[in-house]
């Protein structure tokens, strides 16, 4: 399943030779993750709802149509008889009535509401990038696992190596000590078991390492050969233990977002002032009186305040304060957990340089013992099982010695990664 998996996401390969480190891996794992193509989605729906933020200032214009029946209509109280005027009547109004408009207003001044908008969008336009920028970062994490472990896997490989030449340096001289007969055939299985179980650890170990660079091949996008050289990274590097990690990014961002909305209440506040002119056509026209159809048209000035919004400012504002609280509180939790995971990685780093200090000393001494071990074979006075057990305590020791400078480099990234320096 996971051949097939990177024989779908392999792109270019890195082939026999190469030499990747992991400053590549980040990058390239960066530049092939699929939310990269996000970053594009949210640009361009910024840019969307900016342009329609704007044509909010463009000239607005509504169509609109009716037709009507009512029951009465607008009469005169004159009765021309009484007035001694005969022949003269006010005629009746039509019942049924139509008419049609066209109307187009122009914003004058809109309180601030376009401004405020445009802002909110940048803000959360700015926020989600800054998400997308936490959720890549936690990619560099997996990298360093797999990085690591390949490394790791390489120098266990070679000391490995390193040992089955011993194995076999100790076959050969207990091959020779049988011909002497200061050994028989068990000394010689003795070793022979060894170099089996030092054969199947080669195994294992080149397992372990296929498997971590089939996974860091489909992170990066590219069919890494077997043999590349991953570069260990130097461990005398300046380390810096003030965070620069982009979640910090993303809580400023959240605090934007946070101002944008207050800037848009705010601006719902203020009145509006606008021009419009209104154009039409029916029946009755504006003369009320007039039976039959006209055209007619209306301009002028038109000023609004909504008092509404006064109603539920105090409590949308609380809103916008609880939830910029919200945000500080766990800004504070995130840099406090920063801060606990500094000083761990600190501490172990302090470890290993320790541990390693003494390593080289303990593999001297083992080899030390090792030797002696050898001559008493040689003399007759120690069997093959107990000198074993000398070589493969001094291999455990170089052992130990490859486990804690990997290590070593592994949390000083680690450090890297919570601090992002």
């Amino acid at each position: 399943m996971l051949s097939a998996s990177l024989e779908s996401h392999s792109q270019p390969s890195v082939g026999d030779g190469s030499q990747l480190s992991i400053g590549d891996c980040y990058e390239k794992a960066r530049a092939n993750y699929p939310l990269i193509r996000q970053y594009g989605l949210i640009e361009r729906t910024r840019d969307y709802n900016l342009s329609n933020a704007v044509k909010a200032l463009l000239p607005q214009v509504q169509l609109s149509a009716k037709a009507s029946y009512q029951s009465e209509v607008t009469q005169i109280p004159v009765d021309f008889s009484k007035l001694g005027v005969s022949g003269v009547s006010m005629p009746e109004l039509s019942r049924d009535q139509y008419g049609a408009t066209l109307e187009a207003t122009q914003t004058v001044w809109d309180g601030g509401t376009v401004g405020a908008r445009r802002k909110s969008i940048m803000a959360k336009s700015e926020a989600e990038e800054k998400e997308l920028d936490v959720t890549l970062y936690a990619v560099n994490e997996r990298i360093n696992q797999l990085f690591f472990g390949i490394l790791l896997c390489d120098a266990l490989l070679e000391q490995n190596r390193l040992f089955q030449d011993e194995l076999q340096r100790n076959n050969d001289l207990v091959s020779a000590y049988m011909q002497s007969g200061i050994a028989n055939r068990s000394d010689l299985d003795a070793v022979k078991v060894e170099q089996l179980k030092a054969k199947q650890g080669a195994i294992q170990i080149s397992h372990n390492r296929k498997a971590c660079l089939e996974m860091l091949s489909v992170f990066i996008g590219e069919k890494l050969a077997e043999n590349v050289t991953v570069i260990r990274p130097a461990t005398n590097m300046l380390l810096s233990t003030a965070a620069k990690r982009p979640e910090l990014s993303l809580f400023d961002a959240g605090f934007q977002t946070l101002d944008a909305a207050k800037s848009e209440l705010q601006a719902e506040l203020m009145p509006r002032i606008g021009i419009f002119i209104t154009g039409g056509y029916g029946n009755p026209g504006l003369n009320m009186l007039k039976n039959g159809f006209s055209a007619y048209y209306i301009g002028g000035i038109r000023f609004t305040w909504n008092f509404g919004s006064f109603y539920t400012l105090k409590n949308r504002m609380n809103i916008i304060e609880s939830n910029r609280s919200a945000l500080r509180i766990q800004r504070e939790t995130f840099l406090f957990n920063t801060s606990l995971g500094t000083t761990d990685e600190e501490n172990e780093i302090d470890k290993y340089r320790a541990l390693l200090q003494s390593d080289d000393e303990i593999i001297a001494l083992r080899n030390s013992v090792k030797s002696a071990a050898e001559i008493k074979v040689a003399a007759g006075t120690l069997n093959t099982t107990d000198l074993m057990r000398e070589v493969l305590a001094e291999q455990m020791a170089k052992q130990d010695k490859i486990v804690h400078e990997i290590e070593l480099v592994q949390a000083i990234y680690n450090l890297k990664f919570i601090t992002n320096n």
